[in-house]
């Protein structure tokens, strides 16, 4: 690989597998994202509902990072947290950011029963007995909802389209590197109306390890370099190896 290829992402040169080579965890037991089959998933009575208090002036920026679309909260008190679930105390929330695919068959990390969907989006929390992100690399929780090509996001989509429209001016691509202010945002408007869950011991699904037309507009590149769409940012399963997946729901 060459030394411009060790910046990871989702090229044929840099992407899932070859990240291990950079960081090996990339290759641990506890990876994700996995492949659920409902079958083999363990009921568990003691799962408590889950709860979420998001300040929608907690957010803060949109940014294109040349591999998401994603969203950054003032996470530097207890403003907009999750907590309960299988959860031991407080989470804040910290991003969220999407994975799609180059059409609506696929772009999903998570699969369930052989089911693809066109995307998944991750909420990022951190256990706040820490004193910040830095420090509790070993203590996130990561919230992911499936997207098809149905799913009713309209107030996100809108919201992104107007941010989008603001950071790129007049060219056709949002560029790598590329932000905007983003506030007055709940992100819990996303959410659906049953919060049953699955949960399993796993990892951040990248290293260290509005619609769907709009996403796909994004560019993987700077605004010096010739447009790329970013499209495909998402990792294969992982081996589950003898991880049980719990669910709150029979």
């Amino acid at each position: 690989m060459t030394q411009q290829s060790c910046q990871w992402g989702y090229d044929s040169d840099n992407g899932p597998e070859h990240w291990h080579k950079y960081y090996p965890i990339a290759k641990g037991d506890n990876q994700s994202p996995i492949e659920i089959n409902s079958k083999e998933v363990h009921y568990e009575p003691s799962l408590l509902p889950w709860f979420v208090g998001y300040d929608p002036v907690g957010a803060r920026t949109i940014v294109n990072n040349g591999r998401t679309c994603k969203v950054v909260f003032d996470d530097t008190f207890n403003r907009s947290v999750l907590r309960n679930g299988p959860l031991p105390g407080i989470y804040r929330l910290r991003q969220l950011h999407f994975h799609w695919g180059s059409s609506n068959d696929h772009g999903s990390e998570h699969i369930v029963d052989g089911m693809k969907y066109a995307g998944e989006l991750h909420l990022v929390h951190w256990y706040s007995k820490y004193s910040n992100y830095a420090d509790k690399v070993n203590r996130l929780h990561d919230i992911g909802y499936f997207i098809n090509s149905s799913t009713k996001l309209n107030s996100l989509l809108s919201k992104l389209s107007v941010s989008i429209s603001v950071i790129k001016d007049i060219s056709v691509y949002l560029f790598k590197g590329k932000e905007a202010p983003f506030s007055n945002f709940d992100p819990s408007i996303l959410f659906p109306k049953s919060w049953d869950y699955w949960t399993y011991h796993g990892s951040f699904t990248e290293p260290p390890v509005m619609s769907m037309a709009k996403l796909r507009s994004l560019s993987i590149n700077a605004d010096t370099e010739p447009a790329r769409p970013m499209v495909d940012n998402w990792r294969p399963p992982q081996p589950r190896h003898f991880r049980m997946v719990r669910a709150s729901f029979q």
